[in-house]
């Protein structure tokens, strides 16, 4: 038995979601980037998109249709009501989480987001306010916090493999990011790396 009602959660993510296309389309001023670059980053940025603008919305409809247990052969059996009270409590304060944090990054950004691995242009000024005071990719960490909290709500080995495929993926693009960083800000940028962590704060 769940603890929360699979249709409420389905409506929580549509609503989660369409609040951040506003968000993204008020900070940016675009809602929909296309990807572009070499062939990694079209790839990552490509299963970014496809990710935030398919499965999300795609879990929360078979959530609210009560469709997911019938049509995810991955979905866990899980017998055990705390396990199951653990998964589902831990997974919506992380997804929660996730999208506030990618919500307050790019306000932060504003009209200085560009999917990841882009070079700064010219006019961009080196964001290390709000989140960025702690961690240099926080929109990397919302985008593993909402892809993890997904997995955990719908106990489906599917989806953590979509997280599996999320890290690392988001491991090997940091460096081709921060390489364009530093060639961009130089020493601003080295100096700002050695008070800051990658994805979680004081940790890593």
């Amino acid at each position: 038995m769940h603890l929360f009602d699979q249709r409420i959660i389905g409506i929580v993510i549509l609503f989660l979601l369409g609040t951040l296309v506003v968000v993204k389309r008020m900070a940016s001023g675009s809602v929909l980037d296309r990807p572009q670059g070499n062939f990694f980053l079209l790839v990552v940025n490509g299963f970014n998109l496809f990710f935030l603008l398919i499965v999300n919305p795609l879990a929360a409809i078979l959530l609210i249709t009560r469709y997911m247990e019938i049509i995810d052969p991955t979905r866990l059996a899980i017998d055990e009501p705390w396990i199951l009270l653990f998964l589902e409590i831990i997974g919506l304060v992380i997804y929660v989480v996730g999208y506030f944090l990618m919500a307050q990054a790019l306000i932060i950004l504003g009209r200085c987001y560009q999917l990841g691995g882009s070079a700064p242009r010219s006019e961009d000024k080196m964001v290390i306010g709000g989140p960025y005071k702690l961690i240099r990719h926080p929109m990397y960490t919302a985008a593993l916090s909402i892809s993890l909290g997904l997995a955990c709500l719908v106990q489906s080995w599917a989806f953590f493999s979509v997280f599996a495929i999320y890290l690392v993926l988001i491991i090997l693009l940091i460096p081709v990011e921060e390489e364009g960083l530093g060639k961009a800000y130089g020493l601003e940028f080295v100096d700002y790396r050695q008070k800051t962590k990658k994805l979680i704060p004081f940790v890593y």
